[in-house]
């Protein structure tokens, strides 16, 4: 895993990214980066002026700039733009970022879809660079190769890492202008581990993607195993959770995925975290033709389905506005070749606590904000190395890795 750095920030630039704190608030962006996007609302002169605020489907995917050229760009990872998850995420941070500072803004998706070499990735990124981008946001690990050939032949152009880490060129000299821009994923695993046991469920699983190799859903399943556990040792008693990479290696739906869980659900399992952008598509229609639940993951999926109990997130669209803010405001030398890991210490994780979004039924928002000041006032330390999975032997929990 790579080295996890502390974020070091002045009170004026401290982060609040994902709507999480002591207690849970709403989100807002960092003080160095211009406001969030908004739209002035009509109201009568002698009443104060209100904003509203604008949400990332209110601005259009492609946009049409006038000289043809593209401020800020985004290379998607693979699987769907609209993933509703990892892509959808980082790429609303890039739209709400270029809308609110009137600024171009395109997506690149690599050539070959979920086949893509690392000759695809680089063409995207190149392509971005000969557009006119100022700075280029590229999603998910699988970038690595494509990114460092790009930086080194565009040692001007800024690049975001987004669940990435710093690059070196040829010769072992850190890339500068490579921001690795990571998540403690394994503390927002562990708050949706330990609520589900919490709420009664006793039969759980998880589906990852990426095949085992991708250090985030790494971290997602590793912190979920831990809190379910924990949980069930608070309660005295014995889960079940049956654990898999399989399907999962392109992050993409399909029948051999939503035949595998539907197993799952019909063999007893009662909820499965679906830790793989598209995947969750087979896993939700398994469990809606099963009369299962899910946990999303990287954004709030409960809106998508009715299977959807909670939603392990981590603040892909605030991190993405707070590190293109450091390229305008000329600070992004602070990030550059550095790592940087948000957890909720920088209200970059959490649970969603909003109405329509919460819905178990026994465990209650005030628990959940206990646990979560448990994390952030240092009582509650979530491991991160997750190398250390099958060899732990759990106290209440009965892992089947399949």
């Amino acid at each position: 895993m790579k080295k996890l750095l502390a974020l070091v920030m002045a009170a004026a630039m401290a982060l609040s990214l994902a709507a999480c704190g002591g207690t849970p608030a709403s989100t807002s962006t960092p003080a160095s980066e211009p406001a969030s996007a908004s739209t002035p609302a009509s109201e009568p002169a002698s009443e104060p002026a209100q904003t509203e605020t604008v949400s990332a489907d209110d601005i259009e995917d492609n946009m049409t700039s006038a000289d043809g050229k593209y401020q800020v760009a985004f290379v998607t990872d693979v699987g769907q733009l609209k993933d509703k998850s990892f892509n959808q995420g980082t790429y609303d941070g890039v739209k709400l970022y270029a809308a609110a500072n009137g600024l171009s803004y395109k997506y690149y998706q690599p050539a070959n879809g979920d086949q893509a070499t690392d000759d695809d990735r680089y063409d995207a990124m190149k392509a971005a660079v000969d557009s006119g981008a100022e700075v280029v946001v590229c999603a998910g690990y699988l970038q690595e190769a494509a990114l460092k050939r790009a930086a080194m032949e565009f040692p001007d152009t800024p690049f975001v890492f987004i669940d990435g880490y710093p690059l070196t060129d040829d010769a072992g000299n850190t890339l500068t202008n490579v921001a690795g821009i990571a998540f403690q994923e394994e503390q927002a695993g562990y708050l949706a581990g330990f609520a589900a046991v919490k709420d009664g469920f006793t039969k759980l699983g998880f589906s990852g993607g990426g095949g085992g190799t991708n250090d985030a859903c790494c971290r997602f399943g590793y912190g979920y195993v831990q809190g379910a556990n924990a949980a069930a040792s608070e309660l005295g008693i014995t889960v079940d959770m049956n654990y898999s990479w399989e399907y999962g290696a392109t992050f993409q739906a399909s029948t051999e995925l939503q035949t595998m869980i539907s197993g799952w659900y019909a063999n007893g399992t009662e909820i499965v975290f679906a830790c793989g952008g598209s995947m969750f598509q087979s896993i939700s229609a398994a469990a809606s033709a099963n009369d299962g639940y899910v946990i999303g993951v990287d954004v709030d999926q409960s809106g998508e389905s009715d299977t959807v109990v909670t939603s392990a997130m981590k603040g892909l669209s605030d991190a993405v506005q707070w590190a293109v803010a450091k390229v305008y405001d000329g600070t992004f030398s602070e990030i550059g070749g550095n790592a940087t890991s948000l957890g909720v210490k920088d209200n970059a994780v959490e649970l969603p606590t909003a109405a329509d979004s919460w819905r178990f039924e026994t465990f209650t928002v005030e628990e959940y904000e206990a646990l979560y000041q448990q994390m952030l006032d240092g009582t509650l330390v979530v491991d991160n190395d997750f190398s250390k999975l099958e060899s732990t032997q759990w106290s209440n929990l009965n892992l089947n890795m399949i």
